[in-house]
């Protein structure tokens, strides 16, 4: 695909997950990783969204990515018999894929980032765990986003500018930078997320992009009136 270049769900993963601990520290990290899904899928071309206010995907290339997590939601989408299904639905129904989390997350292991192991809680139950033992592709994210949001610099490539969408709408951003830090460049980040950065040509596929950003956000709000 890109390379080296971790997908966004990945990008998500290496940010949200404690690097020694290997816990997320992100609530609804399924919608997250379901969102980061969708707006890689968008980005690559493959689904497209309505100009409406409904955001209807559609898709316009059926070709996989060839990674396993994207490809078992664009799989959904394609094979769904509906057809007409809005942004946010797709987000609910991707984050319910069963055990997205771990195996999104043994996608990073499998790239020798991650390590796939066990504790327990309270003596008694145990959990799957992933401690991070190659802090070299998380250091270069990190640099990444810091060069992006703490210069002026309008050199800002698109995968960047969908990043920090994704991770300022799930509060990634200052658990990674810190809130005070973070608030001194709002309008900066506000400006990156709004496309007023990005070329004219990739604007319409960045502001789709950030669409799923804030579905991810909106579905994972909506969470507990649900549930309760």
């Amino acid at each position: 695909m890109y390379g080296d270049t971790l997908y966004f769900y990945e990008e998500i993963l290496l940010l949200a997950l404690k690097d020694e601990a290997g816990v997320t520290s992100v609530a609804y990290i399924e919608q997250s990783i379901a969102g980061a899904v969708l707006a890689e899928l968008i980005l690559a071309g493959r689904i497209a969204l309505s100009k409406d206010k409904k955001k209807i995907v559609t898709v316009v290339n059926a070709d996989p990515m060839g990674d396993a997590v994207i490809d078992s939601a664009f799989d959904m989408i394609k094979g769904d018999k509906k057809k007409r299904r809005k942004l946010n639905d797709w987000v609910s129904r991707i984050a319910a894929i069963s055990d997205l989390f771990h195996t999104a997350a043994g996608q990073l292991c499998t790239r020798g980032i991650l390590k796939a192991d066990q504790d327990k809680i309270l003596l008694f139950f145990t959990r799957r765990i992933y401690p991070e033992v190659n802090p070299i592709p998380e250091n270069k994210l990190i640099d990444r986003l810091r060069l992006a949001i703490f210069s002026d610099s309008r050199e800002i490539d698109p995968r960047t500018t969908v990043l920090i969408s994704l991770t300022q709408g799930i509060d990634l951003l200052r658990l990674t930078f810190g809130a005070k830090e973070v608030k001194a460049r709002k309008e900066r980040i506000e400006a990156i997320i709004n496309g007023e950065i990005a070329g004219n040509a990739i604007r319409e596929v960045i502001e789709a992009c950030n669409m799923a950003a804030v579905m991810t956000v909106m579905v994972a709000a909506i969470i507990p009136t649900v549930v309760t």
